[in-house]
Order: structure tokens, then sequence, then C-alpha cells
């Protein structure tokens, strides 16, 4: 009786039996009939080999359409060292930038101005903001602030993205067919942020609308883009299962060769004993 209210109380344990008990009814049942028909040992090959072959089935359309059992996606990481850059001298020195960009070279949004021109100039893309990939590297670039301690929430505000690389390859019929693009330049982003203007906040009163300030100086958060591995479980589930498939058909194969050649051979007549 505890056991039953344990297993009752605990929706883990009820669910982890669900499957046991649906696997063992629905291969089981299977087995049982092919074991009625063919034998023991027969039965059981024919059983499992359908069900790698049905393991194989289920991870090709994972590994396809990236379902079912899944990987880590991908993510913008920081670079390291490199990942928040307040001055343009960093940003110099982390190669970011080829061309020096003095930081006394008039206000905070003039050296904005001259950074943003010298990274189109060296292939960068600035993003627009309606795009989903500007709120992505936006998003990861805020929780890098925070984490880093450069900025606390509310203190800053995310105004451009620029991004660079990423390409794939090969790249069959002019680009118009990708899918043995199997190799990837690395792919970087840059964050550009401003700092706000403190507001006071009252209460009964919607907060104030933030306000950039045109006194301090911009800042940019480096990051490169993690691949991830989506489709890595599902690829060894289908490469795994296709591999028991084949060995268990090659075995069930050799049997019925042996089964043939026994059918084939001269039966040896029975002596009479004396």
């Amino acid at each position: 009786m505890n056991a039953l209210i344990a297993i009752n109380w605990e929706p883990e344990l009820r669910g982890i039996l669900i499957v046991i008990i649906a696997g063992a009814v629905l291969m089981g049942s299977i087995y049982m009939i092919l074991a009625t028909n063919m034998g023991v040992r027969l039965g059981f090959l024919v059983a499992l080999a359908a069900l790698a072959g049905w393991f194989f089935l289920m991870g090709a359309v994972w590994w396809t359409y990236g379902k079912g059992l899944l990987g880590p996606a991908a993510s913008w990481k920081p670079v390291a060292n490199v990942t928040v850059m307040q001055t343009t001298t960093a940003m110099y020195d982390a190669n970011v930038l080829t061309t020096r960009v003095p930081e006394d070279a008039g206000t905070p949004q003039e050296v904005a101005d001259d950074v943003e021109a010298h990274l189109g100039e060296q292939g960068w893309n600035q993003l627009l903001p309606s795009v989903p990939s500007f709120q992505q590297a936006g998003a990861a670039a805020t929780v890098l602030l925070e984490e880093a301690g450069a900025f606390s929430a509310g203190e800053f505000q995310v105004v451009n993205v620029f991004e660079r690389g990423g390409e794939r390859s090969p790249q069959l019929f002019g680009g118009s067919a990708d899918f043995l693009a199997f190799w990837h330049k690395p792919h970087y982003a840059l964050v550009e942020v401003v700092p706000l203007v403190p507001q006071r906040t009252e209460p009964g009163r919607a907060p104030a609308k933030p306000v950039v300030d045109t006194t301090q100086p911009h800042q940019y958060v480096f990051m490169v883009r993690d691949l991830g591995a989506l489709r890595q479980p599902a690829g060894f589930i289908t490469i795994g299962s296709l591999l028991v498939f084949l060995v268990l058909c090659y075995m069930l194969h050799t049997r019925d060769r042996v089964v043939a050649e026994n059918k084939a051979a001269r039966a040896i007549p029975a002596k009479a004993s004396t």
C-alpha cells in the first residue's frame, strides 16, 4: 500500500512506470506473436531487427527536421578576455578595429559614428532592429553586461548590432542548395550600447521614458556564435540504429542460408538396429 501511495503521489515515478509498461506491452506482445509462429530465437531476432529499423526511421526524421531528442541550441558566447570593450583602444587591441579611433575626436556620439564608419569599411554588416538576429544578439549582450558588472538592469540601451562572418560551404548550384554546407566560418557579433540618464521613480506613476546620456562614451560587447549540437543526439540514434539493423539483418540472412543448405542436402538414410 505504501508503494502504491508513493507511485500515485510522485508524478515522475508514475510517468516512468507508464513508459516501461507501455514499452513492454508494445514490444512484448509483438515478440510473443512472432515467437509462437517462428520460435523463440528467430522471433527475437526479427522483433529486434524491426525495433532497430523503427529507431532508424525515427532518428532520421528527428535528424532531418531538428525534432525529438535535441542537443544544445546555437547561442551567442563571449569572446575570451575582450567581451566588454569600453574604449576604442580596447577595440583596436582586440582587432575589432584595424584603425585606431581617437577617443577625444569629438563628442561620444561623434566617436561612435566614426567607429560605425570604420566597421562598415572592414566588412561588418549593420542589422536592422526589426530582424530577429538583432533582438537575439541584444538580449545576449544584455546578460553579459549585467554579469560583468558594467551596467545594472535599466542603466543602458542597445542601439546597434553589427555582425561579420558565418559563411557556410560548400554552396552547390550557386548557393541554392546548401544541405551539404557542413563547414562554417566564425560568426561574430558586436553590440553597441549607450548609458542612460538615471531616472527618478515615483510611486504610483509610470516609469519615465529612457534618456540617453550624451556625456558618456558608448560601449561594445564582442561575441562569437556557438553553433551548438542541436541534431547530434538524433544523428547518433540514426547511425547506431542503422548499424544494429544491418547486423541483425546479416544474422537473419546467414541463418536463412544455413537453413537452405540443410534442406538441399541429401538425407542420411537411417540404419536399422539389429
